[in-house]
């Protein structure tokens, strides 16, 4: 048995103690000192994450005395909501024996919203108990408690969590001088209807949940089900998480980059569509960007704005200004030295490689072709330090012009390694759309240091303009350069690795699928991290997190889905308008609507075995936006008398319809086990809070059914995208070590076993 580390915890409110759990995990902590909603919780572990693994043995590393980490600081689901009922209680007391504060607006504002803060912390404490009585079906095993259920519950005990220490410190600074009415009227109001919104997620997740089959978190097949999911997108207020709520769910370490990277883009985007240059369009939004700083219900409904509206070309730009000259230099400054950068292209020219199977017969792999013919691809050879035929005149013969960067310090006299028997083939991420192997260069010169290997980053053609599957050919046709040209490398590619993320992580399995088809030899192991394994329209609990997260939006998703898999699309429009007056003011102070009793189907009788909770109904705010879909009652998504708030910023988003999304090379999660027979050991690592879990924990559901060798690590607190923040805090550094530790078991299998 593996020992937990050793946790202490003192509480500052008035509820049992915390408990630690392998099985619920609604409130997790980080290294170091974290206080939230007045707890206070000291962990002497550095490292909180769940791994596990199937298929073939391990062996701990030198200074890694834990292998299998599964440390859940969690409290008890009914005592947190007792907690919170009670806190709104006291607040509202401690504000009504105040009679100076009775004469200000603002506090009329804070009382309702307190009242309606205790009405959905009832209901919603009734669906959380009722999802953590059944979201353990859902694990990839025991060892791993993760999956989108849990994570929803997660994200709202957050939330509650910090709404209690907002009400603590309102309840204990309300009779003060300085004390702030409007502006703490306003944290209430803006997680007041994020706990709104996150109970429209709970219904939406039941639902999935009583229509899905036992242990299936994706509705594969279910049409309707994922085009409502949509409708519900559309016209579901979402402006509150991009304000004053913005990154809650996160790590705080992250929230100030978060805040900037938001703060950013909507200005950027406001001036998007001028007619300027780019230095004149980005000094405009530098401009911008303060009213968006002071006014956070602004910035919100402007990022709401963005994301619904703007096209595929403004997110390719946006993403791309990493590669800018200022701030890939910026980027450069913090990242590791490495004696060998250079870019490369490798010629369009058919490969000839020894079979697997048999190396005295060759097989012939053809250059990319996919819809503009054959051609060359680009590519990126990183190594820490100088090997041998990493400075031939054959392999600079390969080098773009500028495109050698061989660095040595001052006085320092170069020494020629010996070739490394590894390999570590790299594909970056960026929804298939964006991004380079530049962008991506920080924690790649890192991992060339802690692996001591030499790293070969493939630059794809990007959609749309190159849709699938000219990536994926690109991808293997590198691949298989690579392994005959090792030598000019600086290995001898006894063992390799391919790893990638997100877009990335796709094409790290595809590309291993393609090696198995053609006979060529499979690579020794994959880490893919955070990986998009199912590129269909289809619905998952932690698909229902793009409607909070800043990272990766549904709208955003789909835009990247339709670019790699061609432009067919079918529109979803809203099933009802706005009046044009609310669609003018696109208001963000949106206020709560109606409370009422939760659950229905099979899960209503678990939840029915807790408690009952009286239906009620608060007023509608006039600032909300009434919504009613076009659909039988027995179909609605929530209970009579609960609505959501509406967004006032409504636009179609296109979902993909295109048949080569269901193509197994696009989604391997439906790949057919004799394609997945055979692969490579696979380690995944994601995080807890990323809308495309679900597709990592289903994906090495499936791998474990035919006993293929698969890893699953979740890390917490972190978004989607955690390897190009590595260098931001603890916790994103913390992960891409773990992602290290993955590529080094591939390394190191032979020794192991």
């Amino acid at each position: 048995m593996t020992r937990i580390p050793r946790i202490e915890v003192s509480l500052r409110f008035s509820c049992p103690p915390l408990t630690h759990s392998r099985h619920t995990n609604p409130c997790y902590t980080r290294a170091g000192e974290r206080v939230l909603a007045r707890e206070r919780v000291r962990v002497c572990d550095s490292r909180h994450l769940y791994e596990s693994d199937s298929g073939y043995p391990r062996r701990s590393s030198p200074g890694h005395t834990v292998k299998v980490i599964c440390l859940l600081c969690s409290m008890d689901h009914q005592h947190v909501f007792s907690t919170l009922e009670t806190v709104c209680e006291e607040t509202i007391a401690a504000i009504l024996g105040h009679s100076s504060l009775l004469q200000n607006d603002a506090t009329i504002q804070l009382l309702a919203t307190l009242r309606q803060i205790h009405e959905h912390g009832q209901a919603v404490s009734a669906l959380v108990s009722g999802f953590a009585a059944v979201y353990h079906h859902f694990d990839f095993n025991p060892e791993t408690p993760a999956n989108g259920y849990r994570t929803l519950v997660k994200v709202v005990i957050s939330c509650v969590l910090h709404l209690i220490q907002k009400a603590r410190y309102i309840t204990s600074s309300c009779g003060g001088l300085f004390f702030r009415v409007a502006h703490n009227a306003s944290e209430m109001k803006a997680y007041c209807m994020a706990l709104c919104q996150l109970r429209a997620l709970l219904y939406l997740a039941q639902r999935l949940l009583n229509n899905n089959e036992h242990g299936q978190l994706h509705s594969l097949g279910n049409e309707s089900l994922s085009r409502r999911f949509v409708n519900e997108y559309t016209t579901m207020h979402k402006a509150c998480f991009y304000g004053r709520c913005l990154g809650f769910q996160f790590c705080p370490s992250l929230r100030p980059f978060l805040q900037a990277v938001v703060i950013s883009m909507v200005s950027f985007g406001e001036n998007y569509t001028k007619q300027q240059t780019r230095l004149g369009r980005t000094a405009y939004s530098v401009i911008n960007s303060g009213k968006y700083v002071v006014d956070p219900e602004l910035r919100g409904a402007e990022f709401e704005r963005i994301t619904q509206n703007l096209d595929m070309e403004f997110w390719k730009t946006f993403w791309n200004i990493t590669e800018t000259g200022l701030i890939s230099h910026l980027a450069k400054i913090r990242s590791h030295a490495v004696q060998v950068n250079i870019t490369l292209t490798i010629p369009g020219e058919p490969l000839s490689l020894p079979l697997a199977s048999d190396t005295s017969l060759s097989v012939t792999v053809p250059p990319p072709i996919a819809h503009w013919g054959p051609g060359p691809v680009q590519v990126r050879l990183i190594s820490h330090m100088l090997r041998q035929g990493q400075d031939s005149a054959e392999l600079f013969s390969f080098a773009q012009p500028e495109g050698i960067q061989l660095s040595f310090p001052t006085g320092f006299k170069s020494q020629i390694g010996p070739l490394s028997p590894w390999l570590l083939i790299h594909f970056h991420g960026g929804g298939f759309v964006a991004q380079t192997s530049r962008s991506h260069e920080s924690y790649l010169k890192s991992w060339s240091k802690d692996l001591n290997v030499p790293i070969l980053s493939v630059d794809y053609s990007l959609a749309p303009e190159a849709p699938f599957p000219r990536a994926l050919e690109e991808c293997f046709f590198a691949y298989c350069w690579a392994l005959k040209n090792c030598h000019l490398l600086g290995s001898t590619a006894e063992r390799v690795c391919l790893a990638g993320d997100s877009a990335g992580g796709n094409l790290c399995i595809t590309v291993s699928m393609k090696a198995m088809s053609h006979g060529v030899q499979s690579p020794h192991g994959i880490m893919s991290a955070y990986p998009a394994t199912l590129l269909t329209t289809d619905a998952s609990p932690s698909r229902f997190l793009t409607l909070i997260d800043p990272v990766l939006p549904l709208s955003v998703l789909y835009k990247c889905v339709n670019a790699y898999t061609g432009m067919n699309s079918v529109s979803v429009r809203p099933s009802e308008q706005l009046d044009s007056l609310s669609a003018l003011r696109q208001d963000t102070a949106l206020f709560l609507e109606h409370i009422t009793e939760g659950a229905s189907n099979w899960l209503m009788s678990l939840l029915n075995r807790t408690s009952s909770l009286p239906a009620s109904t608060s007023p509608v705010s006039q600032n909300s936006v009434p919504h009613s879909a076009e659909m039988p009652q027995s179909s609605r998504e929530f209970p009579e008398g609960f609505e959501p708030l509406r967004s006032g910023c409504l636009a179609e988003i296109h979902t993909p319809c295109t048949p080569i999304m269901k193509n197994p090379y696009v989604s391997p999660l439906l790949a057919p086990d004799s394609l997945l027979k055979g692969l490579p050991p696979v380690h995944l690592v994601a995080s807890a809070l990323d809308a495309l879990l679900d597709d990592s924990v289903m994906f090495a559901r499936k791998l474990k059914s035919i006993n293929q060798p698969v890893t699953l690590t979740v890390v917490e607190d972190i978004p989607h995208g955690f390897l190009s923040l590595s260098q931001l805090c603890k916790e994103t550094k913390d992960a891409s070590d773990i992602c290290v530790a993955r590529i080094r078991e591939v390394f190191q299998q032979d020794a192991q076993q």
